[in-house]
């Protein structure tokens, strides 16, 4: 039979002391933090005794080193699948905050005419699609037991705003995908479905400097 569970992860803090949008810019790895909440994911599954048979991280730098507590907890090798990577943002590196004080930039209102889309990035079509199926694909190439993806903020909630039905656009700023939190999906009748969720380093998040790229 497939996987029991699968545990959608998000990387840990990020080493980022000029604030930048970083999004797919290489040279961007965990903080000493970030570290601290990465192994207190992988803890938090390890605790409740889940069988975790198989993981997988975007190839960014940061979801690969939150990898790594779950790869030497687990004895896992750290399998790579580009579909779990970071949209493409058009205010990469950047270092303003991206909200409603861009409409004070006139040379971005070009990239923000359209916050359905949205326009500054990758459709969120198009990252709900590559999200399931690479969620569709861990899921039944593993014999037993539960499934680890390490991915990034804004994929994670994409794809759980597509399973519980939600509209795809939203506020960038109200999204529920903390650092080094984990969203839990099960098979249910043909479809996944969210069973849980956590912040595993939510003693943490007060301390963080950086949040993440939008």
């Amino acid at each position: 039979m497939p996987a029991s569970l699968v545990h959608l992860v998000r990387h840990g803090e990020v080493h980022n002391p000029d604030g930048v949008l970083y999004g797919r810019l290489p040279g961007y790895p965990l903080s000493e933090l970030g570290e601290r909440m990465a192994a207190a994911a992988a803890a938090s599954v390890k605790a409740d005794g889940r069988p975790v048979t198989k993981l997988v991280a975007s190839p960014l730098q940061r979801a690969q080193e939150s990898a790594r507590p779950f790869s030497e907890l687990f004895g896992l090798p750290i399998e790579t699948d580009d579909r779990l990577i970071e949209p493409t943002n058009r205010f990469v590196g950047r270092t303003f905050e991206f909200g409603p004080q861009v409409i004070l930039r006139p040379q971005s209102w070009q990239w923000v005419v359209n916050p359905f889309r949205p326009s500054w990035g990758e459709a969120y079509r198009s990252i709900a699609d590559r999200m399931l199926a690479a969620i569709e694909d861990a899921w039944s190439s593993t014999a037993s037991g539960d499934v680890v993806l390490v991915s990034h903020q804004l994929p994670i909630w994409t794809i759980t705003r597509e399973l519980a039905g939600e509209k795809l656009w939203h506020d960038p700023r109200k999204r529920r995908c903390s650092l080094s939190s984990i969203t839990t999906l099960e098979r249910r009748e043909g479809k996944f479905v969210e069973v849980d969720y956590r912040d595993p380093a939510r003693e943490l998040l007060d301390k963080a400097v950086d949040t993440g790229a939008v």
